[in-house]
């Protein structure tokens, strides 16, 4: 008969037997925990056309597909206001500079 340890405690804890898909979720978390996040505010006016501000929109904020970038122009356009997306402090940053660069009103709020 051959002894065999119990090793459930052991797969919790030990890197070797977590799964990627649990260490990029520790890793996430991790991150959101610590790094402050802010979000990207799109501001309504009455200057720009809808068609440049989605334009404005994909060309400044790479992550957001064709219909996100409609749907935060209408949510602006309605609300007075819409958050793009929230990221950390030195992306929304960048964000709101090159939305701002296309004569867009946006601002970053800490969320």
């Amino acid at each position: 008969m051959t002894f065999m340890p119990d090793t459930r405690s052991l797969e919790m804890t030990d890197p070797a037997l977590v799964s990627p898909d649990v260490e990029q979720e520790a890793l996430q978390r991790s991150l959101t925990e610590h790094v402050p996040r802010f979000a990207v505010i799109l501001h309504n006016d009455d200057v720009n056309s809808m068609e440049h501000v989605v334009d404005a929109l994909l060309k400044s904020v790479p992550t957001l597909s064709e219909q996100d970038a409609v749907q935060v122009m209408m949510d602006a356009h309605l609300e007075g206001k819409a958050t793009v997306t929230v990221c950390p402090r030195e992306t929304a940053e960048f964000y709101r500079d090159r939305l701002q660069s296309f004569s867009i009103g946006a601002s970053i709020e800490a969320v």
